[in-house]
């Protein structure tokens, strides 16, 4: 799992020196250590160029809690025996889990030309429009980052931003268990509900949900 990731990081500093803005890169990795990834994104940023290319990772990851820096161990309700990870991204605590699609986002804003919030913005629209698709009407919500369905959360957002460029990204919740929500109070909201594609009657598997993701993200950036 972690050859996987650092190949990824290999291959952008071969390749990305000198080219023009383009379309971000899409690299598939499947299921990978969080850790490892967390450290892999940052290495990446680390080592941008002026030329180097956007990328988009999409995978999944072991089960993991991870606690944003602004993060409260006081929304950790329950230990159940899954590992906590406190990271650098904003936001709370949340949940990754096998069957959830994460799409990590290595953008550099100061070339695409619009801030953090704006980003935020369409990734939250990615994800609606991906909704709709399956004739699914989702919404964002004032104050708490991410997508909601009737309510319950299925797409959480979470963001770090270093010398203008972007890593961490976003999950969306397709097959995976819902159970160790429970433990905590998700991003940081005591009660909130959350949901799943499964449940809405969506069919398709985490890998055709990521890729119908991948479309909606590569069109709004």
């Amino acid at each position: 799992m972690l050859s996987r990731v650092s190949e990824a990081v290999a291959a952008s500093a071969a390749h990305g020196h000198g080219l023009p803005p383009a379309l971000p890169v899409l690299r598939r990795l499947g299921q990978v250590d969080y850790e490892a990834t967390w450290h892999a994104m940052q290495a990446f940023t680390a080592a941008r160029e002026v030329g180097t290319r956007d990328e988009i990772w999409l995978l999944e990851h072991p089960p993991v809690f991870t606690l944003g820096q602004a993060g409260k161990r006081e929304h950790l309700l329950e230990d159940i025996g899954i590992p906590v990870v406190a990271i650098d991204r904003g936001g709370q605590v949340t949940y990754h889990g096998p069957g959830q699609v994460v799409a990590y986002l290595m953008i550099d804003l100061r070339r695409r030309g619009y801030g953090v919030r704006e980003l935020v913005r369409r990734l939250e629209q990615a994800v609606i429009d991906s909704l709709a698709e399956w004739s699914t009407s989702a919404a964002r919500r004032e104050g708490a980052p991410g997508v909601y369905v009737q309510g319950a959360k299925i797409a959480a957002l979470g963001l770090r931003v270093k010398g203008g460029c972007t890593y961490h990204g976003l999950s969306l919740n397709v097959d995976l268990d819902l159970a160790p929500f429970r433990a905590i109070n998700p991003c940081g909201h005591a009660g909130m509900a959350v949901t799943r594609t499964r449940d809405l009657g969506v069919t398709e598997s985490s890998i055709e949900v990521a890729e119908r993701l991948a479309r909606h993200l590569l069109a709004q950036l």
